[in-house]
């Protein structure tokens, strides 16, 4: 019986949030889609010439360099691999959620 209620909560609360690509409507594109778009395109760009800096400083020849060049080369990979990072962004699922996830699989499944 409560399986069975909280199936139907469940259901009732995923047909609550139904795209809108199940109506047929045609929707015109906003100007923050457009926007996100040319971000986008730019944060790509920007991750390619970072890419290319790391690979141009991977295929120097650093045996003759002194220690003072190699450090700053050190300095700038990471501060690279800093900015990759924030450009590169990512999805990140709290854990809740994760758990919410799981026993809604386990439950329906």
């Amino acid at each position: 019986m409560k399986k069975s209620i909280l199936c139907m909560a469940t259901v009732a609360v995923l047909f609550a949030f139904l795209p809108n690509q199940l109506f047929g409507t045609v929707a015109n594109t906003p100007l923050s889609t457009i926007v996100a778009d040319s971000t986008k395109l730019a944060e790509t760009s920007t991750m390619n010439l970072l890419m290319a800096r790391l690979d141009e400083i991977n295929a120097m020849d650093k045996s003759n360099m002194d220690r003072a060049e190699k450090r700053a080369l050190r300095k700038e990979v990471r501060s690279i691999q800093r900015e990759a990072k924030k450009v590169g962004g990512g999805v990140y699922i709290s854990g809740g959620a994760l758990l919410l996830i799981l026993l809604l699989i386990l439950i329906l499944a």
